[in-house]
C-alpha cells in the first residue's frame, strides 16, 4: 500500500485486539492492539509494518501512531479497564522528542479517567538494544507514570540478553511461531530457559506469542511462560471479548501438560532408584581402598545397560579417575585424558555436591548436550564418601527408549 494513500484516509484505520491469556487463571488479561486499514472493498490490511518502516517520514509514522492511539483509547476508556492494553510504539519516534508528544496524548486521556498502569508500550528488541543507553532513562521516566514496558521478539538476536537487565522491562515477549511441531530445537529451549530465569531475576513477566499449535503452547508452558498469545488460543477481534472465552480449552490443555509432567517425574524417579539400587549392590563388593580406575570399571560393567561413561571427582570438582568409556564394540576401556580435569565450572556442580552430602543419595541431572558426543544426555551422580563422588553418564539412545526421560 502507498503510505500517502493511508495518510489521506486515517479515518479508515480500524484497531483489532489480539487476546493475551494468563497461565495463572486461564483468563484473557489483556490485548495487543493490531492496527488495520480497511479499504473501499472492506478488505483489511495490517499496518504494523507502517510504523517500523524508516523509509516513511517520521512525521507520517507519528501521525499514524497517534491516530491509532486515539481510536484505541476512545474505545478502551469506555470499558472497565480491568485488562492490559499492549500498544506498539516506535522507540525511534519516542527518542525524537523524549516521549513528550506521546505522554501529552496519554495524559489528556488520563484526565478523562484512563488508567495508565494498565497500558503497556511495546517496543522492538532490535532497536532498543542498539540504543540501550539512550532509552534506559527514558523508559525509567515513562514507568514513573505507571506505564509498563514490553520488549518484543526477544531472543532472535545473539548477545542481547544482558542488555535486558539494564532497561528492566515489565514484560519480555518471545515468538514461538517459527518452531514447528516436530522441530522444537533444544538450542532454543536453552535460550528460553535462560530468558525465564532472567525474567524472574529482574522482575519481568515472560510472554510467548505466535502460538498456533498445542505443542507450542506446551513448549511455552514448560519454559516459564506466564502469558500466552496466538490463534491456537484465541483469534483477534474488533472488540473486547469475554475474559473466560478460552478458559475451558486452556484448562483442558494444562491438565494434559500436568499429567505428562507427572509421568516424566515418575520416570526420572524410577531411573534414579534403579541406578541407586544397582550402585548400592556394586559398591558393597568394591574394596574402599581399591584404585579409582578399578572402581569405575566395576561400576561401568554392572551399570552397562544404561551408561556409556563413568568417572570419579572430588568435592572441589577435580577428576580423580580416568574415564571408563564404552567403545564402538561395546567394550569398556580406560581413557586417561580426563584425569585431573576440573568440572566445578558446570552449572549446579557445587549445589549438587552439597545436596548429595546432606541427603546421602544420588541426583539425576536435567538434559544437556554432551560436548564430545554432541547428543543430549543425563548424568547420575552419587556420593562414595563426603569427598568423593561417582558420575554416570546416560546416553540419548537409552533415554529415548524410556517413556518420560526426554
Amino acid at each position: 500500500m502507498d503510505p500517502l494513500d493511508i495518510m489521506m484516509k486515517l479515518d479508515q484505520i480500524v484497531p483489532y485486539f489480539d487476546p493475551i491469556i494468563s497461565a495463572e487463571n486461564q483468563l484473557i488479561i489483556g490485548y495487543e492492539v493490531i492496527p488495520y486499514f480497511q479499504g473501499e472493498d472492506k478488505e483489511l490490511h495490517n499496518l504494523c509494518w507502517f510504523v517500523k518502516d524508516e523509509s516513511i517520514p517520521s512525521e507520517f509514522r507519528l501521525e499514524l501512531s497517534n491516530a491509532v492511539l486515539h481510536k484505541v483509547l476512545d474505545k478502551y476508556i469506555c470499558s472497565d479497564q480491568s485488562q492490559f492494553l499492549f500498544i506498539h510504539y516506535d522507540a525511534n519516534l519516542l527518542l525524537k522528542d523524549d516521549g513528550d508528544s506521546m505522554m501529552a496524548l496519554l495524559n489528556t486521556y488520563a484526565e478523562k479517567g484512563l488508567m495508565l498502569k494498565n497500558l503497556i508500550l511495546q517496543f522492538s528488541e532490535s532497536f532498543v538494544t542498539d540504543h540501550i543507553y539512550e532509552l534506559k532513562h527514558l523508559f525509567a521516566y515513562i514507568q514513573t507514570y505507571g506505564l509498563q514496558i514490553a520488549i518484543d521478539d526477544v531472543g532472535q538476536r545473539n548477545g542481547n540478553l544482558d542488555k535486558l537487565a539494564i532497561i528492566k522491562p515489565n514484560i519480555i515477549k518471545v515468538d514461538v511461531a517459527f518452531l514447528q511441531d516436530d522441530d522444537l530445537p533444544q538450542l532454543y529451549q536453552d535460550v528460553h530457559h535462560l530468558l525465564s530465569m532472567l525474567s524472574r531475576k529482574i522482575g519481568a513477566t515472560l510472554l510467548f506469542k505466535g502460538i498456533t499449535t498445542f505443542q507450542q503452547l506446551n513448549y511455552a508452558w514448560r519454559n516459564g511462560g506466564r502469558y500466552y498469545q496466538g490463534s491456537y488460543l484465541e483469534k483477534i477481534h474488533p472488540e473486547f471479548i469475554s475474559a473466560d472465552n478460552c478458559k475451558d480449552k486452556v484448562k483442558k490443555d494444562f491438565h494434559h501438560f500436568i499429567t505428562f509432567e507427572h509421568k516424566k517425574m515418575k520416570a526420572q524417579l524410577d531411573l534414579t532408584n534403579r541406578i541407586n539400587q544397582q550402585l548400592g549392590t556394586t559398591l558393597k563388593k568394591i574394596n574402599p581402598d581399591a584404585p579409582y580406575d578399578e572402581t569405575i570399571l566395576t561400576v561401568a560393567k554392572d551399570c552397562d545397560a544404561f551408561t556409556f561413561r563413568v568417572y570419579i571427582c572430588n568435592e572441589a570438582g577435580f577428576q580423580l579417575s580416568s574415564n571408563a568409556e564404552k567403545n564402538l564394540d561395546g567394550e569398556w576401556e580406560l581413557r586417561n585424558e580426563g584425569r585431573q580435569k576440573n568440572w566445578s565450572w558446570r552449572p549446579y556442580f557445587f549445589e549438587n555436591i552439597v545436596r548429595m552430602n546432606m541427603e546421602k543419595k544420588g541426583i539425576l541431572s536435567d538434559l544437556y548436550t554432551d560436548i564430545e558426543r554432541d547428543e543430549r544426555i543425563r548424568t547420575y551422580s552419587h556420593p562414595i564418601s563426603e569427598q568423593q563422588f561417582i558420575f554416570i553418564d546416560i546416553p540419548y539412545n537409552f533415554l529415548f527408549e524410556q517413556d518420560g526421560l526426554l
